[in-house]
């Protein structure tokens, strides 16, 4: 049977090693007059700017990942108030007092592990295991995602997966879910990291490659 969920971005599931996960963010800010929808559990980057926007690249990108957006707060023009949303609309689509900062809180701890959908089949489960520890792209593009729900419609592209360096996504390990545990459709919870994250101390080109032995 097909899997209930198919693509909702990169949603945190905790941090590795098992720490606990308080689910912590930081605020940062969007620039009130950005046009780019960011979407909640999509990729943000720095700018030279002093604001985040949304991913590098339709594929994730290779600039160095903030995080994930999980939500935002700005003054709104026309209510006098403050408005929160899960996700940033564009400029288009709100009213921004803008003398006030657009707040933006982002899952930005470099050891944060997260759940991602797989876009395609993965034949089945021991052939999914064999990706475990390959790096991969967004398949489904780390920029799109529903005015509906304010959510990301990325998934992890199961035709990138590969040991390429500057790939932004580290496969970590397969999430057991009887929702979604057909490995024939499209849909399999991967657990990943982000590989070149801006708060690390490595690059995206410094032991960010997969390179197995296949024996000890």
């Amino acid at each position: 049977m097909a899997n209930i969920a198919t693509a909702f971005g990169l949603r945190p599931i905790g941090l590795v090693g098992s720490a606990v996960n308080s689910t912590g963010v930081t605020e940062y800010e969007i620039a009130s007059n950005n046009t780019n929808a960011i979407f909640q559990y999509g990729i943000v980057v720095p700018t030279a700017a002093g604001v985040i926007d949304h991913a590098g690249s339709t594929a994730g990108g290779t600039v160095a990942a903030l995080g994930v957006l999980m939500g935002i707060m700005y003054q709104d023009a026309t209510q006098k108030k403050p408005v929160w949303l899960n996700y940033w609309p564009g400029s288009a689509g709100v009213s921004v007092d803008t003398n006030y900062p657009v707040k933006a809180y982002v899952a930005d701890n470099p050891n944060q592990l997260f759940q991602v959908a797989s876009d395609a089949s993965l034949t089945d489960r021991a052939t999914a295991l064999t990706h475990v520890f390959s790096n991969a792209s967004l398949g489904t593009s780390a920029r799109v995602g529903s005015t509906a729900n304010g959510n990301s419609n990325a998934a992890l592209g199961v035709s990138t997966i590969a040991n390429t360096a500057t790939l932004p996504l580290r496969i970590v390990g397969i999430v057991d879910d009887e929702a979604n545990s057909d490995f024939t459709a499209a849909g399999i919870p991967y657990v990943v990291r982000l590989n070149a994250h801006f708060n690390s101390n490595a690059s995206r080109f410094d032991s960010q490659t997969t390179s197995l032995t296949t024996g000890i």
